[in-house]
């Protein structure tokens, strides 16, 4: 099954939210820090506490490539946790090199840890997007408009025809999805934005984080794709969904948290 496919059936189900893998020993509860591999043990935990609830899993290289050879061998262990491989898993690594760079990043996410997809900066154009592209079974979730603050010193530059340089990236995306294999990362703290431009992401799948410890308007962001009439969206929590309860029974916590934020999502109109 492709990643367009999982990602479409997981939708179909009513499940838009992705869980965010950004494991931090300091966060996770003190009682699971003597275990043996502490960081596997709380994702291995979190994965079946949310498995039947969740659109995607996302893991963040950067939580694990700080811990050398041990955090790469993490994710492996992580992504073999899934009980099968009908959920989506993005490799967000915002990957973007020169041409046989990114090639070399893309064999590594996708043939070696063999995630579904992955996040790209296309800021240094097509030539660095274009070896994640060939791979037309993946998901290639390209930056748009991101939830930080310092989005605006670039993203939200405006451009001489008139347009914001983030809007440039959705139109030429757009235009780089002849494999249907495109997607775009866009900020859910900025609501007024994504009124503005829903209309231009076409069939793109878009993730959005920002949601939670961020700030970003939940309800707001669901009613603008209803209104839209498109439910091809992802929203991912991190630190408000996996870090909601530090006590020995925070599974059920996290299980009641992603079903509770999936009713929520269903009652939005």
């Amino acid at each position: 099954m492709n990643a367009q496919q999982k990602l479409k059936n997981r939708i179909e189900k009513g499940f838009h939210v992705c869980v965010g893998l950004d494991t931090d020993l300091n966060k996770i509860p003190e009682h699971l820090r003597s275990s043996k591999n502490p960081v596997t043990e709380f994702n291995k935990i979190i994965i079946e506490s949310t498995y039947n609830y969740a659109a995607a899993y996302k893991i963040n290289f950067a939580f694990y490539e700080k811990d050398g050879t041990k955090g790469l061998d993490n994710i492996l262990e992580t992504l073999s946790y899934l009980p099968d491989s009908e959920i989506l898993t993005i490799g967000d690594a915002k990957r973007g090199d020169i041409g046989n760079t990114s090639k070399m990043y893309a064999q590594s996410v996708f043939d070696h840890f063999n995630f579904d997809s992955i996040t790209v900066n296309p800021y240094m154009g097509f030539d660095s997007v274009e070896p994640f592209l060939t791979y037309n079974d993946k998901l290639i979730f390209i930056l748009a408009l991101t939830s930080n603050p310092g989005s605006k010193d670039f993203e939200k530059l405006k451009l001489a025809d008139g347009n914001y340089l983030y809007q440039k990236v959705i139109n030429t995306v757009n235009s780089w999805n002849v494999n249907k294999n495109c997607g775009l990362v866009f900020g859910a703290t900025n609501l007024f934005e994504l009124t503005e431009n829903i209309n231009a992401f076409g069939e793109l799948p878009i993730l959005l984080p920002g949601i939670g410890a961020q700030g970003g308007d939940l309800e707001g962001v669901v009613k603008t794709f209803l209104s839209n009439n498109n439910h091809n969206y992802i929203i991912n929590l991190s630190r408000a969904l996996i870090y909601c309860d530090s006590s020995e029974s925070f599974a059920q916590k996290v299980n009641r948290s992603i079903q509770e934020l999936n009713e929520s999502i269903s009652k939005i109109i």
